[in-house]
């Protein structure tokens, strides 16, 4: 089977503390606060880059959707057979069951 071999105790790795109830050094608070600024920069950029994104897929629909329905409505017959249409009934002589 296995080697069975004593394992060392392992350290606490990146505990939460709370800086009021431990006795930090004020270098240590400045570190601290350091590292906490370059994770929100690290961390708002990524956000920063998927808004963007985000807002460019968002406003690529919009357009597309208002492009089709500018390019549809201009397909459409519909007035020009109804403007026909009343053309013919003008031109046709009235009668009585008109």
């Amino acid at each position: 089977m296995a080697d069975k071999k004593p394992s060392a105790p392992e350290a606490p790795f990146a505990q939460r503390i709370d800086p009021a109830k431990e006795g930090l050094s004020p270098e240590q608070l400045r570190f601290m606060r350091q590292v906490e600024l370059e994770h929100w920069k690290k961390k708002s950029q990524k956000l920063r880059t998927r808004n963007v994104l985000t807002g460019l897929a968002i406003g690529a629909v919009v357009v597309g959707i208002y492009g089709y329905t500018f390019w549809s409505v201009s397909q459409e017959k519909i007035m020009d057979e109804i403007d026909e249409e009343a053309k013919r009934r003008s031109q046709t002589p009235k009668t009585g069951a008109n």
